[in-house]
């Protein structure tokens, strides 16, 4: 692992509201995206013509949409934008993540001060059937694909049967995680689930409302098909330090991005799962990305951060997340939800703004969407999803059967 570069300041970001749909609104793409930037730059309180890059993290424009040339469709955000330097980035659901880890290259290489990272994904234009076998792209298609109605449920129902297999797996946990998503996401009102009233009963394995979708995963276990966007504004220390001058700011209070891994392992969530020895965790690249993100922000394990944000795209993925984030031993993520560690006030939250499950997942906005939630944790603004006395949060977003994954720790106030 290399070591730590300076730090990334976040200036500012916005999210669209994730429970709009905007095909029925006669909007499209470029609306999205236009409405994210615009937001984040009057969050940071930048004016357009002060960012000299912009990065757009999406992974299905172009079977959705039939739109690409995304880095192109970011100059269309603002006038001030004509000539600016733009790229787009796919990396499954961890795009978002893809736009940001390359702004802070940009940022970290001396080439510009001030960067505009969009994520963006518009999906509520075709029916539930249809965009599962869009975003069955993200896997090796077409032979781990083919058959499966439902791809992804059906992929994570497979790393569910390695986890029961290995350590045995309780519906019960699942359905906890799953709970305490949609409740966090009640508090926020920028979520997709946050007018839904889900009984108790309604998490059973075998409740009308809750079918199973694919193997051990019923409709309650999995995230949602969503329209969004989500933007933040980045600056270099330089950059930072000449926003703060220039509005009377103090550093102290923008977060910044102390650590960052990213790792990349097999295509076939199959071949993950055959690689793991018995007795480890079956995802060990997760664990070096998260273990690279904690080590470049100079900490020693997951015990030094106040509130996570995970990719928690089925449960069984927030479930794994547990354990490959270091919280428990491999294998018994159940004891860190049977105490309580990992849900609403305890000692490390998990997904207090709602997760994928609870806010929605727009696939190419959600790394950018985690990123700005855990600088609102770490700065104090959260609202009603603040966890008290947060100064560091970390996420961890992965892309397709967590081939690629991203990890982040921001920090509350200066170097």
């Amino acid at each position: 692992m290399a070591a730590t570069a300076a730090p990334v300041f976040v200036l500012g970001g916005a999210q669209t509201d994730f429970a709009r749909n905007w095909t029925r609104e006669g909007l499209v793409l470029a609306d999205l995206l236009r409405d994210a930037a615009q937001g984040a730059l009057a969050d940071a309180d930048v004016d357009p013509t002060a960012v000299e890059v912009g990065h757009v993290g999406n992974f299905v424009g172009e079977l959705f949409c039939n739109q690409g040339h995304l880095g192109g469709l970011l100059v269309e955000a603002d006038p001030a934008f004509e000539g600016l330097p733009t790229m787009r980035h796919e990396a499954a659901c961890a795009s978002g993540s893809m736009a940001v880890l390359a702004a802070m290259a940009d940022l970290a290489a001396g080439r510009y001060d001030v960067a505009l990272v969009v994520g963006v994904e518009l999906m509520r234009n075709v029916n539930g059937f249809e965009s599962q076998a869009k975003l069955g792209a993200a896997a090796w298609t077409p032979e781990e694909i083919a058959g499966r109605d439902y791809p992804w449920p059906s992929l994570f129902a497979d790393l569910a049967d390695a986890y029961d297999e290995r350590w045995g797996l309780d519906h019960d946990h699942l359905a906890a995680l799953a709970r305490s998503n949609f409740a966090n996401a009640r508090r926020n009102p920028l979520a997709q689930t946050r007018s839904w009233s889900l009984p108790d009963e309604a998490f059973a394995t075998d409740a009308e409302s809750n079918p199973p979708i694919a193997g051990r995963l019923h409709k309650l276990d999995c995230s949602q098909v969503t329209d969004g966007a989500a933007a933040v504004v980045l600056a270099s220390p330089r950059g930072a330090l000449e926003h703060a001058r220039r509005h009377g700011l103090d550093l102290d209070g923008f977060a910044r991005i102390d650590g960052w891994g990213h790792r990349t392992g097999r295509m076939r969530m199959a071949d993950k799962l055959a690689a793991a020895p018995a007795g480890v965790h079956l995802l060990p690249h997760v664990c070096q990305a998260v273990d690279d993100a904690l080590g470049r922000a100079g900490l020693g394990d997951i015990t030094a951060v106040d509130t996570v944000e995970t990719h928690d795209c089925f449960t069984i993925s927030h479930y794994a997340a547990i354990d490959h984030l270091g919280i428990t031993p491999a294998g018994q993520s159940w004891q860190a939800i049977e105490d309580g560690t990992v849900l609403d006030g305890g000692s490390l939250p998990i997904n207090p703004s709602g997760g994928l499950m609870g806010v929605g997942h727009p696939v190419g906005a959600t790394g950018v969407r985690m990123l700005f939630d855990a600088a609102s944790q770490v700065t104090g603004t959260a609202g009603e999803c603040q966890v008290p006395g947060a100064q560091r949060a970390l996420t961890l977003n992965i892309g397709g059967s967590a081939t690629t994954v991203a990890s982040f720790v921001v920090t509350a106030g200066s170097p």
